[in-house]
């Protein structure tokens, strides 16, 4: 068979692309070969809609076992009674906690998108926010931190069946504490969404929500430096309080309710060979190197935060709790967006992402801020000192964003600091 020059070129050029470049996007990480391998493996073949040993097709032996291992691994490293690896994503995940707990129509609260929630988290395009009832709650303007005071009276007002806590550009711990005494005072379940902070969590560097929650939710990317996809977990699973039965009128427990949403709810057939790569991660993340690794994506963002403040630079919150940052460019660079942050960074090979502050006053194609994270460049080995130079490679981008000649200089400078790093620190 030929090969296909096309894709296979592609592919080797985004390699390039990735070994070349300071990866500083917060949801981005880079797998080990082993993960790669179990993701390339002829699993991918195996069609097996259901659960381990509850099939649908036959010859599912192999893959009953390795989904199990994962399941296993994965309540392990966060402590959780029952768990579900079969989500294609976070968003899978986030939509089907949706569906097992909501009706069409109910009333949830989730942290607003422009103060740092997510897209599944009531976006009026995602299903979130076209099939339910999606109210919020901010962040204080003056703090930049969540203001639990306020989503107890939102709560108390709009009496959600559902609240909803973590986001895509928070830098800060979570009261999980707090909000769980908020969802029991009207009623409401508790689900927490740890996509970004799971690997911290996992090496027990932040609170594990898991000891509050009703239901959490992640993704097995991001600081979990796992394949991108979704998982769901519980602490303890219970009767659901509102009743839920089958057909027959049996009533279910919640963990019932959430496997039939993933599966027939929202999916097909599971990708074993994903959760294979994910079986792979959940046992790397066990292992006692692992905790170095999260210890040093948090000390890489606090060091990388405050290089940005003492450059003058405006960190929501003034600092971080976890791998990530969010930067509002106004008070440094008025006349500067995020999407132009983003290109003329990208252009010197240094990858961000743009993203609305909260309280913006540009538009989410514009915004006012950039997002940036340490996981991908600490995976790298990097450390401390360097998060310093990079700044400084930033800042003489930022501060002349339409100067080619003066990004190439930075780019050059880039690529040859980077020929230093692996993709994979400690792997040859």
């Amino acid at each position: 068979m030929k090969r296909d020059r096309i894709i296979f070129d592609l592919i080797e050029q985004e390699k390039q692309r990735q070994l070349k470049g300071i990866e500083l996007i917060a949801s981005e990480n880079f797998v080990s070969a082993q993960v790669l391998e179990a993701m390339g493996s002829v699993l991918t073949n195996k069609y097996a809609e259901g659960y381990p040993a509850k099939r649908y097709y036959g010859g599912c032996e192999v893959v009953d076992q390795s989904e199990t291992i994962a399941m296993e691994r994965l309540k392990k490293l966060f402590d959780a009674e029952w768990v579900n690896v079969q989500p294609h994503s976070g968003a899978q995940a986030n939509a089907a906690v949706f569906l097992a707990v909501l009706n069409p129509g109910d009333t949830f609260l989730g942290l607003n998108l422009s103060h740092g929630g997510h897209l599944s988290h009531g976006s009026p395009v995602n299903s979130s926010g076209i099939l339910y009832r999606a109210t919020e709650y901010n962040v204080k303007e003056e703090t930049g931190r969540v203001d639990y005071d306020q989503m107890q009276e939102v709560a108390m007002r709009c009496r959600p069946k559902l609240i909803v806590g973590g986001g895509s550009a928070y830098s800060r711990e979570w009261d999980y504490g707090r909000m769980r005494r908020i969802a029991d005072s009207v009623g409401a379940l508790l689900m927490i969404d740890m996509a970004h902070p799971a690997g911290l969590i996992a090496a027990g560097l932040l609170d594990n929500p898991l000891r509050y929650a009703h239901i959490v939710t992640s993704t097995t990317h991001k600081t979990l430096r796992g394949p991108r996809g979704g998982i769901l977990l519980m602490g303890k699973d219970f009767v659901n309080p509102w009743g839920k039965t089958t057909p027959k009128g049996e009533l279910k427990t919640l963990s019932q309710l959430l496997d039939s949403a993933v599966f027939p709810g929202i999916q097909g057939g599971p990708l074993e060979h994903v959760i294979a790569a994910k079986a792979v991660a959940f046992g790397q993340a066990l292992e006692p190197e692992y905790k170095t690794y999260q210890t040093q994506v948090k000390n890489n963002a606090a060091a990388l935060a405050q290089a940005f403040m003492d450059k003058g630079y405006k960190i929501i919150s003034d600092g971080t709790d976890n791998h990530s940052m969010l930067i509002d460019l106004r008070p440094k660079f008025p006349g500067l967006t995020g999407k132009a942050a983003e290109k003329a960074l990208v252009a010197a090979d240094i990858t961000v992402n743009k993203n609305m502050v909260p309280f913006d006053s540009r538009s989410p194609f514009q915004t006012s801020g950039i997002r940036v994270g340490t996981p991908a460049i600490s995976t790298r080995g990097a450390r401390e000192a360097f998060m310093g130079e990079i700044v400084e490679l930033i800042d003489a981008v930022l501060s002349k964003p339409e100067n080619d000649s003066g990004i190439a200089a930075v780019r050059a400078e880039v690529n040859a600091r980077m020929r230093h790093y692996p993709l994979f620190a400690g792997e040859s």
